[in-house]
């Protein structure tokens, strides 16, 4: 049965070529996203010039296709002209939003052009109706969630908000939250929050525990998802309310854009119209060809730590569908799996030339991929089929039990050039006809599509006929002709005086067509009028009248960043020693794996006389608010806010002590910084994506002294929903029955570059993985203080007793005066175990892809 109630959500398909735009146009996207030149969260994708994204936004507005521009990355401080001198030669093009993720551009943008909407990034991290409360002033209509809520949390979301909402329903997961991923600027200096993404999570790493290598059997990718396919899920998605389902893969081919499209726009028709999605198999089949690290449901119906990653390989390998079950001299028998059995595939699928990948173990045990093209195909029963390859393969019985993937339909390829260039299959708007005639007046033709309206009338009026006249079929045939431009005859309405034959030259009635068809055509090209822009000048002025010098400049203080209550025994025994004196700290921190343990620490430190924060988790979703209430309970001296979820809650419920704002929320500029505190917040720990000298440059421009920089710690790479310890160490899919070996065994993963990772959970059983090398930024404090900076931060990870203490006092004495920079490094290099780094610091250079864009292509190994 129909369900009306259950609205079309819009069907948003990534482009990185004029070819998949074209694709995603005429196999049913409502809408593309593209990057904004030289500023997009894509930096390996093509860097489309001005001429060709007005190109694509004029195809697609032609099309009744939207074009959403991704301007989601951070905007440093001496960029911000740059981004205005990009929005004057773009919102001329009329795009139908920006996706953003910097506040400060947001506003930027809203200050330019009141008029435009704006989605916020899922770089925003937004998992929560609090977050969007919060932003609300800014006017953003739309907001992307991460890709971590689940069905659930979405439908809890938008239940509390009035917002769009629009959800991932397909492409490739990042293991980390967007937004809070920092293991590119860790390991190589690229920042993934500049478009500069390392693939950090396709590495292969070693698992360590309790400082011995666990035994994986074979497992190596142990922080790489599989790919997300969410079309089982569309029915329920839709029951949430999702406003619009996107798809990621701007770095992919026009094939795995146009399959992606069909399959969606196929799904989403049945949900609607209250049918079972039939074949959803053959769907996944089609799209899994184009590209597939092996489909699953992500965090749709929450974690499931046994199945998300599967762990022995981490790219392109399609669709899995059966294991050989017997080598002959050139051929494989291939049985189909139970599963796809089940969900109606059958052994007939796979045409000659068609290409199969095959994964099998070799003698030493070691995973194997061989593949080729098909050459004949001879079906054996319903379940088993003979593949016959040529004879430059090399059968071996070492492929039985191997694991078979259909990675290459030989007619794909071909079938989405005629989607784009067949004119009875290429996508055209229907329009609406009417025409009038009577004795004496010209002809009078209407064309309407819906949402524009031409009229034209002929050039000579209309006589009597001496023959045949005009009639309603004549008429129709030629204003249906519309075969050669976007659109489509749908309808006809005719009106003839009835009273007397009438005459007018088939040549008129034609070009009262073709005129018509330009007319509709351009309309729909200009998309309104063209907006009235502020000048350079005058944005420029606005922008820097935001900036605040700082009143005054103190020296800078330090806050200490501690991770567990034995670090805070050791700080609190060092106080009673003499070692530390409490009042030289400006405050300590507590940000803990268990939320049991603050309240006897907040006690120990308070006994101290320590001023103490809490700091919240980095992630809040719907259900998870006991955590905020925890902490308000214990009502510490201040919190550390490391989501506006947060922040919002706090303020909601009259926290009276001060909210910072962590470094999760991504100040990198003065427009945002201001935004940040002018709404309550007290400090701001700056972003990790910046340099020294962006560091520099954004304090002289905002309120110095409410400014902190973290000056010494391991990075935190990797914020994960994925769970190391649950995945590896344990059977369990979630907390509920993992044993939970987090409190049991200490995790390290070791990279294939040689580099060590920590591994840590938090309240939620969320993991982060810490940069094994520890970074220190004393090389810069003193030229911050100089400029006013508030305060440092040393981050404690898992240093006790004389270490910890060691690297305190060092630091304190070196703000102080009492101790040199290269003593204070010195001290620091003689505790470390994995050495010193300047890290993202030190990086003056913009990190620029040395690789050119090719779209990802789909042939069997």
């Amino acid at each position: 049965m129909e369900n009306k109630n259950l609205k079309r959500p819009e069907l948003l398909l990534p482009v990185g070529t004029k070819d998949m735009a074209l694709a995603a146009i005429h196999n049913g996207a409502d809408a593309i996203f593209m990057g904004v030149p030289g500023f997009n969260a894509r930096g390996r994708s093509h860097d489309f010039q001005i001429e060709e994204v007005k190109d694509i936004i004029d195809t697609c507005h032609l099309h009744g296709v939207k074009v959403n521009l991704a301007f989601n990355i951070l905007i440093f401080q001496n960029e911000l002209q740059s981004a205005v001198e990009v929005l004057e030669k773009i919102l001329p093009l009329k795009p139908d939003a920006f996706i953003v993720q910097d506040l400060g551009l947001v506003q930027l943008i809203r200050q330019m052009a009141p008029w435009q909407r704006i989605h916020a990034s899922t770089q925003m991290s937004v998992t929560n109706a609090e977050a969007i409360t919060w932003l609300d002033d800014l006017g953003i209509q739309r907001f992307v969630l991460a890709r971590e809520n689940s069905i659930k949390e979405i439908q809890a979301i938008k239940q509390n908000t009035t917002k769009e909402i629009e959800v991932f329903v397909h492409g490739a997961l990042c293991v980390s939250y967007s937004g809070q991923c920092f293991t590119s600027e860790g390991i190589g200096g690229r920042s993934a929050n500049r478009g500069q993404c390392a693939q950090s999570c396709r590495f292969t790493y070693e698992m360590h525990v309790d400082g011995e290598k666990k035994d994986l059997n074979g497992k190596s990718f142990l922080v790489s998802p599989q790919d997300l396919c969410g079309i089982n899920e569309v029915p329920q998605l839709l029951e949430a309310g999702v406003d619009c389902f996107k798809v990621e893969g701007r770095l992919k081919t026009p094939e795995y854009v146009a399959t992606a499209a069909r399959s969606f726009d196929e799904a989403i028709e049945a949900a609607q119209a209250g049918q079972d999605l039939s074949k959803a198999i053959l769907l996944k089949k089609q799209m899994g060809s184009a590209f597939s690290r092996g489909f699953y449901s992500g965090w749709f119906h929450g974690v499931n730590h046994q199945e998300l990653v599967e762990g022995t390989f981490s790219s392109h390998r399609g669709f899995e569908f059966g294991k050989i079950k017997r080598v002959n001299e050139n051929s494989l028998e291939v049985d189909l799996t139970d599963m796809t059995i089940l969900q109606g595939l059958k052994a007939d699928f796979i045409k000659p030339g068609d290409g199969i990948l095959w994964v099998y173990a070799d003698k030493n045990g070691k995973s194997v991929e061989k593949g080729g093209f098909v050459f004949a195909v001879k079906s054996l029963s319903a379940r088993r089929f003979e593949l016959e390859f040529s004879r430059d393969i090399v059968m071996d019985e070492v492929f039985n039990g191997a694991r078979v993937f259909y990675n290459h339909d030989k007619d794909l390829k071909r079938d989405v050039s005629l989607s784009v260039e067949d004119k009875q299959r290429k996508k055209r708007l229907p329009v609406s006809i009417r025409a009038e005639a009577s004795l004496g007046k010209p002809l009078t033709v209407t064309y309407t599509d819906g949402k524009y309206t031409v009229s034209a009338s002929s050039e000579n009026i209309c006589e009597a006929a001496k023959n045949k006249g005009l009639n309603a079929a004549d008429l129709q045939e030629e204003l249906f002709a519309l075969m050669g431009s976007p659109f489509r005859g749908e309808s006809f309405e005719c009106h003839i005086d009835p009273a007397t034959p009438l005459f007018l030259p088939n040549r008129q009635v034609k070009e009262l067509r073709q005129q018509l068809v330009k007319e509709l055509t351009d309309l729909r090209i200009q998309n309104g009028t063209t907006p009235v822009l502020p000048t350079l000048t005058e944005t420029m002025s606005w922008i820097n009248a935001k900036k605040i010098e700082g009143s005054s400049k103190p020296g800078v203080k330090l806050n200490l960043l501690l991770r567990d209550k034995g670090q805070v025994e050791d700080v609190a025994n060092a106080v009673k020693s003499g070692q530390l004196i409490a009042t030289d700290i400006n405050l300590a921190i507590l940000d803990f794996e268990f939320g049991l343990d603050f309240e006897p620490s907040l006690k120990a430190l308070k006994e101290q006389n320590f001023k103490v924060g809490i700091a919240t988790t980095r992630i809040l979703k719907p259900n998870e608010h006991r955590n905020v209430k925890h902490l308000l309970n214990l009502n510490p001296d201040a919190i550390l806010a490391r989501n506006l979820g947060a922040v919002q809650y706090l303020q909601a419920n009259n926290y009276q002590g001060q909210i910072l704002g962590d470094f999760s929320l991504n100040v990198a500029n003065h427009l945002t910084a201001k935004y940040l505190l002018d709404k309550g917040i007290s400090s701001l720990c700056l972003g990790y994506d910046l340099n020294h000298l962006q560091v520099s440059e954004l304090i002289q421009a905002g309120q110095a002294e409410r400014f902190e920089v973290t000056a010494y710690q391991y990075m935190p790479s990797f914020h994960m929903e994925h769970c190391v310890f649950a995945a590896f160490l344990s059977k369990g899919s979630s907390f509920k029955d993992c044993g939970k070996p987090c409190e049991k065994h200490d995790v390290k993963l070791k990279d294939q570059f040689g580099n060590w990772h920590q591994i840590k959970p938090d309240q939620e059983c969320r993991n982060t993985m810490y940069n094994g090398t520890s970074q220190s930024a004393a090389r810069y404090v003193k030229e911050w203080e100089s400029f006013g900076l508030g305060f440092i931060r040393y981050e404690a990870l898992k240093e006790r007793g004389a270490e910890l203490i060691t690297k305190i006092q060092a630091h304190l004495e070196f703000i102080n005066g009492k101790k040199d920079l290269d003593s204070l490094i010195k001290d620091l290099g003689d505790v470390e175990s994995y050495g010193l780094s300047e890290s993202h610091f030190q990086r003056e250079k913009e990190y620029q892809s040395r690789k050119r864009f090719v779209p990802t292509s789909v042939t069997p190994k």
